[in-house]
């Protein structure tokens, strides 16, 4: 008889934490209310689990962030990491097949501000589908998107962890050449039209962590077009360009024809493969790191006493 009030307390204490983890697990399920990068709200009744994907960076920054699992229908180009090719696609990020996403049945689209057509997501919202725009245009912005990823689909501690490893590791980058003597450079998205980007860009972020000043920072534009003049005006001491695919872009060597052009001189003409600097994921670190490097050697080709 002396027992029962101990099994009591037992039985109490039991009682109060599957109390406990009750709540907890109907406080994972509550309503998620979150602000996009437009600045507008968006609500849903629990995390997301059929997630439509409208950009390739955003499918990578899912997977990224601990919700690969979540996602049930992709665009054109989502081949990162090796699981996004198996998925159902709809269409291209610039012509969504609407069919096809509502055939999904989404209970999320995650959209790219920039890139999707603004009709598209009008369609989509008249739908009653909720979509979330993502825009990053800071390094610190994509670690924030991948935590914004993870909230939204349950995975809140994978998409913090992915997000500490991804400041870590630019704090790291910005320790090493952060500080070094800055390196005048022009990107060059593309050659005909010749483009570049401007201060605002992404891409811009990542010079900076690099030490490096974009020339052509002051354009009002994001992504402008330029005139071949307008380079030789400025007179960059490197040229990087990305083209399109995983190999180095012949017209990159164009610039030869300009010997007297300080990149061309130094022999500073690089090439960082697209998918590792403009799109808005992890993997962006890895071309700062090529970047870094890049601009490192451009430092040591200059005459002794200004490196």
């Amino acid at each position: 008889m002396p027992r029962r009030p101990a099994l009591s307390r037992r039985r109490a204490v039991l009682a109060t934490i599957l109390v406990a983890a009750a709540v907890a697990a109907t406080g994972a399920q509550a309503e998620i209310a979150m602000r996009d990068d437009t600045g507008r709200e968006v609500k849903l009744a629990r995390p997301a689990q059929r997630i439509v994907s409208l950009a390739p960076h955003v499918t990578e920054l899912l997977f990224a962030a601990g919700a690969g699992e979540r996602i049930v229908g992709v665009v054109a180009y989502s081949d990162y990491p090796e699981a996004a090719r198996k998925l159902p696609r709809v269409g291209g990020y610039t012509n969504v097949d609407m069919e096809a996403v509502a055939a999904l049945k989404p209970d999320l689209v995650i959209a790219w501000k920039s890139g999707n057509r603004g009709a598209h997501l009008d369609k989509l919202a008249a739908l009653g589908i909720p979509v979330f725009l993502n825009e990053p245009r800071s390094l610190d912005d994509v670690a924030r998107s991948l935590e914004i990823m993870g909230r939204l689909a349950g995975a809140d501690a994978a998409g913090r962890a992915a997000a500490d490893a991804f400041r870590a590791r630019k704090g790291a980058l910005a320790a090493g050449f952060g500080q070094r003597p800055r390196v005048r450079m022009f990107y060059q998205i593309w050659d005909k039209p010749l483009m570049t980007i401007n201060d605002e860009h992404l891409i811009s972020d990542v010079i900076r962590l690099c030490g490096g000043e974009n020339v052509f920072a002051r354009l009002t534009q994001l992504a402008p077009t330029i005139g071949v003049e307008s380079v030789l005006a400025a007179d960059p001491e490197v040229i990087v360009a990305s083209g399109m695919g995983e190999a180095r872009p012949e017209w990159l060597d164009s610039w030869k024809r300009w010997p007297k052009l300080t990149a061309t001189a130094r022999d500073n003409l690089y090439f960082v493969p697209p998918e590792l600097i403009q799109r808005h994921t992890p993997r962006i670190l890895d071309g700062a790191a090529m970047l870094c490097d890049q601009l490192e050697m451009a430092r040591a080709k200059r005459p002794a006493g200004n490196r």
